[in-house]
């Protein structure tokens, strides 16, 4: 059986890629396709070994720096790729990837971090950021991937989602069942520690939707000490407006990142994503986790058992999340919150893909 994966583009090693190396490390790949891709990124990566096919726009000049501008190019792209070699495809997509064209006798797996979310549920969202014009041209733009988006699912076999959220989100748009796969999380490298320091902790990419300015503001009016990891374009920003008890670190290494969750009070997490994997890492730690109570992290935190929930994304409501984490701090029991993220451990990602993809082969689905 030859085997070809269809990713969106690899240009940095994050959460979507790392799911993709677990899939291959599961199911072989014979040839990757993508639409952009960039080698040095993925020197230590299975990714490294397997041969790894380009679209046309990746030759566009600054392509890989400016890839996003080209969105309205991308579904040409991904459908001008030639798979008809292989008999199973498997894409991982969180935008166009599930888009290519499958022949007749071909099996097509997609698994879906999300539908593509500019064009969907953040729409609005993302279109009030621009002025008159331009929203004009981005919303004929979106209009049209829309369209193309859910034309394409009919192109899918078989509907894998990373979390219930996202599940629920492809039966809403594409009106498609999908069963529900959690993405791989090394908890194994994580640990539990003999001591705790008084600190809370947030690690985090330093981008808006994060909201970890919410966070600084909440802290900015609390006793206790926060230590932010990470970096981003809201770096310089978020150190303007944050008071003594708050503290960036940056970007540090992985190791120090293991040793600085072991010893957190709390984790604190204010996205709404698709799942998280940060919440699980903190758990994966012994650590309670302090988060907004939206998206895939309802699924991976148990209120009052690992970690507490609010419900706005606002310096109020994460202040009063922690001063009641604060009043019920003893009650949390650290291995028993590691024992729970044990459940989204990498081998048993594997194990769930693995048992998909064989009982799909052995039993073909009929054509959608």
């Amino acid at each position: 059986m030859k085997v070809a994966y269809v990713h969106d583009w690899l240009i940095t090693r994050a959460g979507a890629e790392r799911v993709l190396e677990a899939m291959v490390e599961t199911v072989e790949a014979h040839r990757i396709f993508t639409l952009f891709y960039e080698k040095r990124n993925f020197k230590d990566s299975v990714i490294d070994r397997i041969p790894v096919e380009e679209s046309f726009l990746s030759k566009f000049p600054f392509a890989k720096r400016y890839y996003r501008l080209l969105l309205p190019f991308m579904p040409m792209a991904v459908e001008s790729f030639d798979l008809s070699g292989y008999d199973l495809i498997i894409s991982s997509s969180h935008a166009v990837a599930k888009g290519i064209i499958p022949h007749p006798d071909q099996i097509h797996v997609s698994y879906v971090h999300t539908p593509m979310r500019y064009a969907w549920d953040l729409n609005w969202q993302y279109l009030q950021t621009l002025g008159s014009v331009r929203r004009f041209l981005v919303q004929f733009i979106l209009n049209y991937i829309r369209v193309w988006d859910l034309a394409t699912a009919a192109r899918v076999d078989v509907f894998l989602a990373n979390s219930k959220t996202v599940a629920s989100r492809i039966k809403r748009y594409y009106g498609r069942e999908a069963e529900v796969i959690y993405p791989p999380v090394d908890v194994e490298r994580f640990h539990l520690s003999e001591k705790v320091d008084n600190y809370f902790i947030v690690v985090s990419r330093l981008v808006p939707y994060k909201r970890v300015d919410v966070i600084v503001e909440a802290f900015n009016g609390l006793p206790w000490k926060l230590l932010v990891v990470g970096d981003g374009p809201e770096f310089r920003k978020l150190k303007r407006i944050a008071k003594g008890n708050v503290e960036f670190l940056g970007r540090v290494r992985d190791e120090e990142v293991v040793e600085l969750l072991s010893k957190a009070r709390a984790f604190v997490f204010a996205a709404h994503e698709d799942f998280g994997i940060s919440p699980v890492e903190a758990m994966a730690s012994g650590v309670p986790v302090i988060a907004y109570g939206k998206g895939g992290v309802r699924e991976s935190v148990e209120e009052g058992i690992s970690g507490l929930f609010f419900y706005s994304q606002t310096p109020q409501a994460v202040r009063e999340a922690v001063e009641e984490f604060v009043r019920r701090e003893d009650a949390f029991d650290r291995s028993r919150i590691r024992k729970g993220a044990m459940r989204f451990s990498r081998a048993n990602f594997k194990e769930a893909f693995k048992r998909v993809i064989e009982r799909t082969m052995s039993n073909p689905p009929l054509s959608v």
